[in-house]
């Protein structure tokens, strides 16, 4: 990798990925030179989609952009991100209630690691309402989730929430 790329991560839980998430990693391709999209493991949350699962839908949906990859990983997402030689976080915001929880983590993580900046991208306004949380909803009621997610996690939700 060279150094002078600019490589960026985009961290979270991605369960399920959305359409909304999707927006995000294509308006980074415009900033970045590659976008990893790391899955991170959450102590707190139960997930609808193994982490495995979860980088297969990715890859797939992923699959014609040779700048956008998929891995997991565990620990504090500054430290992948040295890892993997990025200097930017990329976060995507629906509206003021996640910039209330964005800014304080990019602060944080400032503080751990002032090499690596924080860069915040909104969500059109039509996609603003699309949360995973809200879709893990819709799946676990059987209503109809397609419409929020790419058709590879569609795919993966259907055959795991029969």
């Amino acid at each position: 990798m060279k150094t002078s790329s600019k490589v960026a991560i985009f961290p979270g839980s991605f369960d399920p990925f959305t359409i909304g998430h999707q927006q995000i990693v294509e308006q980074s391709l415009d900033l970045f030179d590659e976008v990893i999209i790391a899955i991170g493991q959450s102590a707190t949350k139960v997930p609808l989609l193994s982490t495995e699962l979860r980088l297969e839908a990715l890859l797939e949906t992923f699959a014609s952009s040779k700048r956008v990859k998929a891995e997991a990983f565990s620990g504090l997402v500054v430290d992948f991100a040295h890892k993997k030689g990025a200097r930017f976080l990329i976060r995507g915001l629906r509206n003021e209630t996640d910039l209330a929880f964005e800014l304080p983590m990019a602060h944080t993580n400032r503080c751990l690691a002032a090499d690596i900046q924080t860069v915040f991208l909104p969500t059109s306004p039509e996609r603003a309402f699309i949360s995973s949380t809200l879709v893990r909803e819709i799946a676990k009621h059987r209503g109809d989730f397609t419409p929020f997610v790419p058709e590879a996690f569609a795919r993966r939700m259907k055959a795991a929430n029969p």
